[in-house]
């Protein structure tokens, strides 16, 4: 009798969920299930989502073979990461920061670089602390944050002016003194990302001199951001901040091993930084996943030893140039408005002058945001190549910013971008 009399009573919701899954937009639907393949038409061309469509090097595929028919590699690995990956990092890295490297103690492996990210955010945030993020900014950050009791505070890079007809990602610029009007006796971190997705921008020198300024001035952890440090164009200049004076021991630098070989679904990524960061942070990274997959550890440890002689990422870089340059070539022919990207593999193009009908049958789904979510949907379906609308990327505050641009990737093959330039030169008869 009891169980018929409770049949009657709503069940689906008896265990109050925590209110930091609201708070970080988790719950929302996101950018990336709206614009999902199965949402769109079968033959819809996707530059939306930043992965690739070709396999990684062979010699980095064949390695990860060998290793998962040797019997160490498909066991537990430590939780700091395989010593042989570690050590390809240590070698890889150390020049570039102008240092020797530990590792033991200054390089941490992480089940790609979103986990590396969350584990320092869970290593150093006390609730209320305030984590300063460039806007746009990557979607996982906020989340990550809120989760670990955080709170984000957002300062927006402003685009360059509407009438300037050849804008380039530098031309994305910090106001410094709404950055230092930003902090306060809560700010705990800042977090920057060079290269930046999604707009290709190259921190300058002076830039990371001045965050520097403040962090040191404020005593602030700094988050650098920089998986997308191998693919820098137009012989731009990649500055680690963790470089600059004084901010080694204040810096965790955060990178990728699929972003340096097309191999975004192995997860496997890394941190730098000193003992007093990674140390707490392999704390928190041994009780979120322990360890990361040991197999394609070796595989990347090999990809590492091996670049040099491949001249890989000089041969990568120019192959990303090429690519690059295929999908602005389409936008030129259209006579369409965009960012020049000087890094990542990101294109932001202006979507402020396409017109769509407003009785036009979109989705519940894209109802209530951006006007670039209706944008890049009706362009997804009337034009057949799918872009991500960059408003996802702000706070509600900002995202009148966003909403003017679209974000298409051009990591993909040349054919793909070839037919996919072909097809938006159907947008010319939607400009107004």
């Amino acid at each position: 009798m009891a169980a018929a009399n409770g049949a009657h009573k709503d069940r689906t919701a008896l265990i109050p969920f925590s209110s930091r899954l609201r708070e970080g937009r988790a719950l929302a639907q996101d950018v990336w299930s709206i614009f999902n393949a199965a949402n769109l038409p079968a033959d819809c061309i996707n530059l939306g989502q930043g992965y690739m469509n070709f396999a990684p090097p062979k010699w980095v595929t064949k390695a990860a073979e060998d290793a998962l028919n040797t019997v160490s590699p498909n066991h537990y690995s430590h939780p700091r990461g395989r010593p042989r990956l570690r050590q390809a990092i240590k070698n890889q890295y150390e020049k570039q920061f102008n240092r020797e490297l530990d590792i033991e103690s200054e390089i941490l492996v992480t089940s790609g670089a979103n986990e590396g990210q969350y584990s320092v955010f869970t290593a150093f945030l006390e609730p209320g602390d305030e984590v300063i993020m460039f806007e746009p900014f990557f979607d996982q950050y906020l989340p990550s944050v809120t989760f670990n009791a955080g709170k984000p505070v957002y300062v927006p890079l402003h685009p360059p002016a509407h009438d300037q007809k050849k804008p380039t990602s530098n031309d994305w610029t910090i106001d410094f003194e709404e950055l230092r009007r930003a902090v306060t006796s809560r700010t705990k971190m800042i977090i920057v990302n060079t290269p930046h997705n999604p707009v290709g921008k190259v921190f300058t020198r002076t830039e990371l001199e001045n965050i520097a300024a403040l962090a040191e001035e404020f005593n602030l952890l700094v988050m650098s951001d920089e998986v997308y440090d191998c693919l820098l164009f137009d012989n731009k200049e990649h500055v680690r901040i963790a470089t600059l004076p004084g901010m080694w021991d204040r810096t965790v630098t955060v990178g990728s091993a699929g972003k340096s070989f097309a191999a975004t679904g192995w997860r496997v990524g890394w941190l730098i930084g000193p003992p007093s960061i990674i140390t707490p942070t392999l704390a928190a990274s041994t009780r979120i996943v322990f360890c990361t997959n040991s197999p394609l550890q070796e595989a990347v440890a090999s990809g590492l030893e091996q670049v040099n002689q491949h001249h890989f990422f000089e041969t990568q870089v120019k192959e990303y140039e090429e690519r690059r340059d295929v999908l602005l070539s389409a936008f030129d022919k259209l006579g369409v408005k965009y960012t020049l990207p000087e890094g990542t593999y990101f294109v932001l193009l202006d979507i402020s002058n396409v017109a769509f009908p407003v009785d036009y049958p979109f989705p519940q789904s894209v109802e209530g945001r951006g006007r670039d979510f209706k944008a890049c949907w009706f362009i997804a379906l009337e034009v057949g190549v799918s872009s991500i609308p960059v408003s996802e990327f702000y706070c509600e505050e900002h995202t009148n910013i966003g909403e003017s641009f679209a974000r298409f990737a051009f990591c993909k093959d040349l054919d793909t971008l070839r037919a996919a330039g072909e097809r938006l030169q159907g947008l010319k008869k939607f400009l107004v």
